[in-house]
C-alpha cells in the first residue's frame, strides 16, 4: 500500500510489514507497538508453531531415541515432547534449520540441510499468506484496531512473488535499511555470536559453498566447521539481499533507516516517522 499524509492519517486500521534483515530492529519496534494496542504477527513463531512443529518434534524425539532410558519411555507413550518457540526466543526453529557442516562438530550434512532448507522455505511462503487471516483475526476476534507484520529476515529470499503481491495489498511496507558502515558491522557481528535461522537461496548456497571449499582447501561441506562456515557466509548473505530488499521497497514501500528506528520510544513516534517517510517518498 502506498499513501499519501492525509490518506495515512485516514487510514482507520493500519497494517504494516516490517522488512529487514534480522538486528535491525523489526521485533523491537513489534514489541513496542504491541504495547500500544497493535496485534504483533511474527512470521518466525508461526513458521515455528505451525508449519515447522511437527518436524522439529520429530527431529527431537530422533535424537530422544538414541537415549536408552527416553526410548522406554517415549515408545511407551510416558511422557511427551512439546515445541516451546517464544517470539523472542527461536530456538526450536534454529535447532531445525541447523548449520552445515561436519556432523561430528554438530553440523548437518548437505543434503539433509539442504532438504531443510526447502521445508523452511515452503514454512516462510506458508506464514505470509496466512497474513490476511490474522489481520481480520485480530480486529474481529482480538479487538487490535492495528497490525505489525514481524517477517523473517529472508523474505526477499523466496522468489515467490505472490507473497510481496498479497503483503502490498494488505499492508504498508516498511524496509529498514543499515546505512552506517560501523552499525553494519554491529550488526554482523551479533549476528555470528547470536545466531538467527537462516535460508539461503539455492544458487547463493552453491556459489558460496564453492568458494569457501576451495578457500579452506576442502573437499566436502561435512569436512566444514558449522560455525565457522557460518560466521564467514553471513556478511555475504547480508550484502546479497541489500538489492533484494530495495526492489521491494522502491515500487512497493517506503525506506527508513536502523537510526531513524533506534529513536522510535512509542507508538507517536512510530506514526510520526511513517508520515515523514511518505512526505519525503512524494
Amino acid at each position: 500500500m502506498k499513501f499519501d499524509i492525509d490518506g495515512f492519517r485516514a487510514w482507520k486500521h493500519k497494517k504494516v510489514t516490517l522488512l529487514g534483515m534480522s538486528g535491525v530492529g523489526k521485533t523491537y519496534l513489534s514489541s513496542l507497538l504491541c504495547g500500544h494496542d497493535w496485534f504483533h504477527y511474527s512470521g518466525d513463531y508461526r513458521i515455528g508453531t505451525r508449519y515447522l512443529d511437527e518436524a522439529i518434534l520429530d527431529l527431537i524425539k530422533q535424537q530422544a531415541m538414541q537415549v536408552p532410558f527416553l526410548k522406554n519411555l517415549l515408545r511407551r507413550d510416558w511422557i511427551y515432547i512439546r515445541n516451546n518457540i517464544k517470539v523472542n526466543d527461536l530456538g526450536p526453529v534454529l535447532s531445525f534449520v541447523g548449520k552445515l557442516g561436519d556432523p561430528e562438530r554438530g553440523g548437518v550434512p548437505l543434503d539433509e540441510f539442504v532438504r531443510r532448507q526447502a521445508a523452511y522455505h515452503d514454512a516462510e511462503i506458508a506464514a505470509m499468506r496466512d497474513v490476511p487471516a490474522f489481520i481480520h483475526k485480530a480486529q474481529q476476534i482480538y479487538g487490535y484496531p492495528h497490525f505489525v507484520n514481524d517477517v523473517g529476515g529472508s523474505l526477499c529470499e523466496l522468489e515467490e512473488p505472490s507473497v510481496i503481491d498479497l503483503l502490498v495489498e494488505h499492508t504498508l511496507i516498511l524496509y529498514i535499511q543499515v546505512t552506517d558502515k560501523e552499525e553494519e558491522a554491529k550488526l554482523i557481528a551479533r549476528a555470528q555470536s547470536d545466531p538467527k535461522p537462516l535460508y539461503y537461496r539455492p544458487g547463493f548456497l552453491s556459489e558460496q559453498l564453492d568458494i569457501y571449499l576451495a578457500e579452506q582447501g576442502l573437499a566436502y561441506a561435512a569436512e566444514m566447521d558449522p560455525d565457522d562456515f557460518t560466521r564467514w557466509v553471513f556478511p555475504r548473505l547480508f550484502h546479497s539481499r541489500i538489492p533484494r530488499y530495495e526492489a521491494i521497497a522502491r515500487p512497493h514501500g517506503y525506506t527508513v533507516t536502523s537510526q531513524e528506528v533506534a529513536q522510535v520510544r512509542d507508538e507517536k513516534d512510530f506514526l510520526n516517522l511513517l508520515e515523514t517517510v511518505i512526505e519525503r517518498t512524494d
